[in-house]
């Protein structure tokens, strides 16, 4: 098929995924395609490189970056923290939840007093300051389950396919060289294998939860279309994930996939003692394979070499030049100057990362922002647990992530600036107070939740969306009233559906607005379960 023909039809082929992912009930806003454009760049190439204008790698260059990069970044965080700034209490709301995130940025900024390049370090801080505000844009959408969803869909509906079409169709962009062995790798919108490994994570893992969620969604009339969306995108990621042949993304892939498969399909994984184990026995067999496996057989059993290509011995040497092992090099300072002229004269294929997040983490923030990370992660992690508890799905997705974050910073440096794996950590690790929708129910253009909602007549029961934003929003205090009351009052004729509504015993006459009652029962009382532990 000639090239041009080709990309008719991925183009049209795009078109119908977006066509059939589209859900005309949901309203998000259009600030969601500032937040799409940015991970559409991170997760693919700079704009300098797409023009064939990026300068040449040098110690100089690394000071001073692209001009044209430089202003595209800015362009779109200047753009986005006005839309941030626009939802005042909505983001208020986000930050006094989320102290941990805001003292690692805080210690990044204060970082820069120490740097040896303070200009460079403050450059570099503004555009980590942008990953948080189009999370922000994300988190305090009206819906923001759904813009999250909408988010990914985009990102991957337009980078997975326009991979597989420049690797087929172009392969001056789509394939290259590997520096290390000179194999020949594919790359497709990025610049080598393992960002195209971590393209297809990020976009594989998002869609096997939709997927997931689909198989167990009461909405027929939009379930096999997104079910056919999702499943041709999660087929494609796949094909790019083996193709990549990124040892660590297919690790992380699997990882992810397991857990979203063992809490969506089975019952023993939804409980919390189980959820816990898995959790454990990941970062165990992480650590183990990295760092205590002396032989290195359980890396060799992946194919890989047991010095991880090169990974330990830079370790090793760059451990050892910390300036100062307390507060590390500065923000984002360690890779530069004398320093990276050192290095790049000890190793031949040029580094400028550490291929290892918390030891890129310790080089420039030293044993504090290693401490500040780790309290990222536990407060991340509860905070994943708790939405777990509430909302299945999106619960999973969210620790979903954070195993992928914390495996593949092992070998990879996933904690920096403009990393598609850090941007999405620190989505799945904030909380999101209550319902992030407009400042009560009533503005929503939703009534006010009472107890007898879930058990409305037939022909009146709230949909899903209703149901979550309705509930969500409520204060604790609210929404355990509301299960007081619920508990000591009548329910419908056939008993509270505690166990879904898949098991209830009339489930095979029921009507869909039966499905949806019974399954708003479920959801309240599961909801009320949860807060009972809280």
């Amino acid at each position: 098929m000639p090239p041009l023909v080709a990309t008719g039809v991925f183009a049209l082929g795009i078109l119908v995924l977006f066509a059939l992912d589209r859900d005309r009930e949901a309203r998000t806003s259009l600030a969601l395609w500032i937040s799409v454009l940015w991970l559409l760049i991170v997760d693919s190439r700079p704009v300098s490189v797409w023009l064939q204008m990026a300068p040449v790698d040098s110690p100089d260059q690394f000071l001073e970056g692209s001009p044209i990069d430089r202003w595209v970044f800015l362009g779109l965080f200047v753009i986005g923290l006005l839309v941030v700034m626009s939802r005042g209490q909505r983001v208020v709301r986000i930050l006094r939840r989320n102290g941990a995130v805001l003292l690692f940025f805080s210690y990044c900024a204060v970082s820069i007093l120490w740097s040896e390049f303070p200009d460079v370090a403050f450059k570099r801080w503004v555009k980590a300051l942008g990953d948080f505000v189009i999370v922000l844009i994300v988190l305090t959408d009206s819906e923001p389950t759904v813009a999250l969803k909408r988010v990914l869909s985009r990102v991957g509906f337009l980078l997975i396919p326009i991979s597989i079409l420049l690797i087929k169709y172009y392969p001056d962009l789509g394939r290259g060289y590997d520096s290390w062995f000179g194999t020949p790798i594919l790359t497709g919108v990025t610049t080598n294998k393992n960002s195209l490994g971590v393209v297809a994570v990020v976009c594989g893992v998002s869609a096997a939860w939709r997927f997931f969620e689909e198989i167990g969604t009461k909405d027929k009339q939009h379930r096999l279309k997104h079910l056919l969306a999702q499943g041709v995108l999660l087929s494609m990621a796949l094909w790019l994930l083996v193709k990549a042949n990124s040892a660590t993304s297919a690790v992380c892939f699997l990882v992810a996939c397991a857990l979203l498969a063992i809490t969506s399909l089975t019952k023993l994984g939804r409980k919390r003692a189980v959820v816990h184990l898995f959790a454990l026995g990941v970062i165990s067999a992480s650590l183990f394979a990295i760092f205590l496996d002396s032989a290195g057989s359980v890396v060799a059993a992946l194919g890989r070499d047991p010095t991880l290509t090169g990974r330990t011995d830079v370790w090793h040497t760059v451990l050892g030049m910390n300036p100062n092992p307390l507060l590390g090099a500065g923000f984002e300072n360690f890779w530069l100057g004398p320093r990276l002229g050192k290095l790049w004269s000890i190793y031949w294929w040029h580094p400028n990362e550490a291929h290892n997040g918390y030891i890129e983490v310790y080089l420039n923030l030293g044993w504090i922002g290693v401490a500040l990370l780790a309290t990222l992660f536990i407060t991340g992690y509860r905070n994943a647990f708790a939405a777990f508890r509430l909302n299945l799905g999106a619960g999973a997705f969210r620790l979903a992530f954070i195993a992928i974050a914390a495996v593949y910073s092992m070998t990879e440096a996933g904690f920096r600036m403009l990393n598609p794996i850090w941007i999405f950590f620190l989505l799945v690790v904030i909380a999101v107070p209550e319902a992030q929708g407009s400042e009560s129910p009533q503005e929503a253009g939703l009534k006010p939740f009472n107890s007898s909602d879930a058990f409305r007549p037939i022909g009146t029961v709230p949909n899903r969306a209703q149901f979550d934003v309705a509930t969500m929003t409520m204060p604790f205090s609210t929404l355990l009233a509301v299960c007081d009351s619920t508990e000591s009052s009548t329910l419908s004729s056939t008993g509270p559906n505690l166990r879904g509504v898949s098991e209830h015993p009339l489930a095979g006459t029921l009507s869909d607005r039966d499905a949806d009652r019974y399954d708003n029962e479920e959801r309240l009382f599961g909801r009320c379960r949860a807060i009972r532990e809280v």
